[in-house]
């Protein structure tokens, strides 16, 4: 021990031997001590970290042994860290190839723009993330740490962003369901507008007196809104008050006169067919050649798939009430001071207000032309006369 070298170097300074063995003893009772009790505390560590173990240790220490378990050690060190190279590699070449395959198939699907970049970098960034991962528990390093630190941000996070998030979600349900598209009016609320600009938290209208309006997508997904440009036509009304004993006959002539007139309203229903069924151009097509047998049998299912997809939307389409896009003119209600009648009629949408005011115009212009009279509120007053 490092003490007995202590004591052999100074023999002139302690002369008593018996005091220097008596120091002796007392030291080795010291350590004695010590090691029992580090090793009642922790035998495995605390132990050997007390003079007497360490001078043990190395002792004994087999060189040899040392080497090999080194070497081992590094070696499994090395070829994980190999196979922790290869696997991110291949899993960068295998993310690429989903990325390029997602991205062709949201193009042939014609998907939105903003939606397909915004899903395809969400794809992008889920796949790297699990990749990482990966390759940290190949090395050997404890994963659920980190999935339990990621996982907890991502926690925090959507509790302080709930709003936002929300909106985020209305977002990708509009962008992917298409309830409107730029250029559609709608109406959502108390605010009317055409649609400037779809965006991933909002959407951007104008109203007719170019205002700009913010709307949370969140609101839009999951509330009732009008879409005025979903369809191709639409039905414009006029409510006119007519005098008690003016002839409706000659009120619902004069009006179906004004809207034949107009070459922008529809007449029959012929006219919808024809404007909503456009006559293709006629082409030359190029003599089909017949199919080979073996496609026939493989793609028998494909065929019966698609015809039973036709015959479901017929009996759909065959379910669904159509309009009669002819003008007409009917008694409304009858009212204190006037008889209303109401006036309805089909036109395009794009259309829809330059008809409505026109034909206000005309109806103003035309009936007391022919005698009829247009009512406003009015009282009678009876007075009595005193005796």
């Amino acid at each position: 021990m490092l003490l007995d070298k202590i004591l052999l170097q100074v023999p002139a300074a302690v002369s008593d031997t018996t005091a220097a063995n008596k120091i002796k003893e007392a030291t080795n009772a010291v350590t004695a001590q010590v090691d029992s009790l580090a090793t009642k505390l922790n035998p495995d560590s605390i132990a050997a970290l007390t003079p007497g173990k360490i001078v043990d240790k190395f002792k004994y220490l087999d060189l040899g042994s040392l080497v090999t378990s080194l070497s081992s050690q590094l070696i499994s060190l090395g070829l994980r860290i190999l196979a922790a190279i290869l696997i991110f590699y291949v899993g960068k070449f295998i993310i690429n190839k989903i990325y390029s395959v997602a991205r062709a198939i949201m193009i042939r699907k014609d998907f939105d723009r903003s939606l397909t970049s915004f899903l395809l970098s969400f794809i992008k960034i889920t796949l790297l993330f699990l990749l990482i991962i990966t390759v940290i528990g190949v090395l050997g390093i404890e994963t659920s740490s980190f999935i339990a630190i990621f996982a907890s941000a991502g926690v925090a996070i959507g509790m302080a962003l709930s709003g936002t998030l929300q909106n985020f979600a209305g977002g990708v349900l509009i962008l992917m369901l298409k309830p409107y598209k730029v250029g559609d009016y709608i109406e959502f609320g108390e605010l009317k507008g055409t649609v400037k600009e779809i965006q991933i938290f909002n959407t951007v209208i104008n109203t007719y007196n170019n205002d700009r309006i913010v709307i949370p997508n969140g609101g839009l997904a999951t509330s009732s809104l009008k879409n005025f440009s979903a369809e191709t036509y639409h039905r414009v009304e006029w409510r006119v008050g007519i005098s008690y004993g003016d002839d409706v006959d000659m009120a619902r002539k004069v009006a179906l006169d004004i809207l034949a007139a107009d070459p922008r309203i529809v007449h029959t229903d012929a006219d919808v067919k024809e404007s909503e069924q456009p006559e293709e151009e006629e082409t030359e097509m190029p003599e089909e050649k017949p199919e080979a047998w073996w496609k026939r049998v493989f793609h028998w299912h494909r065929r019966r798939a698609e015809e039973l997809r036709e015959s479901h939307e017929a009996r759909l389409a065959a379910l669904v009430p159509k309009p009669s896009y002819s003008p007409t003119v009917n008694v409304e209600s009858l009212d204190e001071s006037q008889v209303t009648l109401i006036v309805r009629a089909w036109t395009e949408i794009v259309n829809y207000w330059n008809v409505l005011y026109d034909v206000n115009e005309q109806i103003y212009k035309q009936f007391p032309k022919h005698g009829i009279r247009f009512p406003f509120p009015q009282m009678d007053v009876h007075m009595k006369k005193e005796s």
